[in-house]
């Protein structure tokens, strides 16, 4: 009788260790594992698909493309977890987009392939250390010129323009990156501004006097590009580097499927780059 209770006993835990991750649960461990406190005004949420569905691997991304999803599809996940909108506006919106053909077939695939997305924004950047600032200084390597363990302002060995845009495209895979500013001076302050924190931000920083060149995601030409020209044209020693959006934040997509590692036990977990889907002619 002791040996029946004993089976009947192990037989709910066995099937308790072995039951399938959905998406809620994975994004429930997320906000356990986060420092900051969930916000209810967020961009932080499921986008598309059925957040109850049993995953068979999650692919984590800087942007939700349509070629990232067949990647992931061809990787075997259906849970993708993206840094950035994946239809085309900051909150998701779709309702200018009913009749849009591309919105229709790229929804349509996600349907299709049982696809359940959800976007991991706000909270990586609120999290300590922001997640992508961490990734991305990891990828750098900056954290030793880290001015007082900050991740924006760094003072770096003496270099000029030329030869620091190098090492750049070097560490981030880049064909090239955009120059505005002067691009003849030799520097030794460098801030980073991530991403497309808006013009008004860029500014302030290139204000500063602890910086004279700015490694950027990107900017609109009547605010950053304006201001650093102008800048430039007075005789400072002020410089932009644009490294685009998707190369400026990627890295800390790569540290997110790290960290998600950590607390995701027996799911398969892929961090996917994005291709950079343009030429420069």
């Amino acid at each position: 009788m002791r040996s029946i209770l004993i089976i009947l006993f192990i037989i709910p835990l066995f099937s308790f260790a072995q039951k399938a991750q959905t998406p809620e649960n994975i994004v429930d461990l997320i906000k356990k594992n986060v420092t900051c406190q969930w916000q209810d005004e967020t961009v932080d949420t499921f986008k598309a698909g059925d957040p109850k569905s049993e995953i068979t691997g999650i692919a984590v991304c800087m942007f939700a493309d349509m070629a990232t999803l067949q990647r992931a599809v061809e990787m075997n996940c259906n849970f993708i977890i993206t840094h950035e909108p994946i239809f085309y506006s900051h909150l998701d919106e779709t309702d200018t987009f009913t009749n849009d053909p591309v919105y229709l077939e790229k929804r349509k695939f996600i349907e299709d392939n049982k696809l359940t997305v959800f976007r991991f924004h706000d909270h990586i950047h609120s999290t300590s250390p922001d997640g992508i600032y961490e990734g991305m200084l990891n990828k750098l390597g900056w954290r030793k010129y880290a001015v007082k363990d900050s991740p924006l302002y760094f003072k770096m060995p003496k270099t000029n323009i030329s030869d620091f845009a190098e090492q750049l495209k070097e560490k981030l895979g880049l064909e090239s990156i955009r120059l505005v500013g002067n691009g003849e001076m030799e520097f030794t302050k460098v801030g980073l501004a991530v991403g497309a924190p808006g013009g008004p931000r860029h500014i302030k920083m290139l204000r500063q006097d602890n910086v004279e060149v700015m490694v950027a995601g990107e900017a609109s030409e009547w605010e950053t590009y304006s201001y650093v020209n102008d800048a430039a044209a007075q005789g400072k020693t002020k410089a932009v580097l644009f490294l685009g959006h998707v190369k400026s934040e990627e890295a800390g997509m790569e540290y997110c499927a790290e960290w998600l590692q950590g607390f995701v036990k027996d799911t398969p977990i892929h961090f996917i780059e994005n291709e950079l889907n343009f030429t420069e002619l």
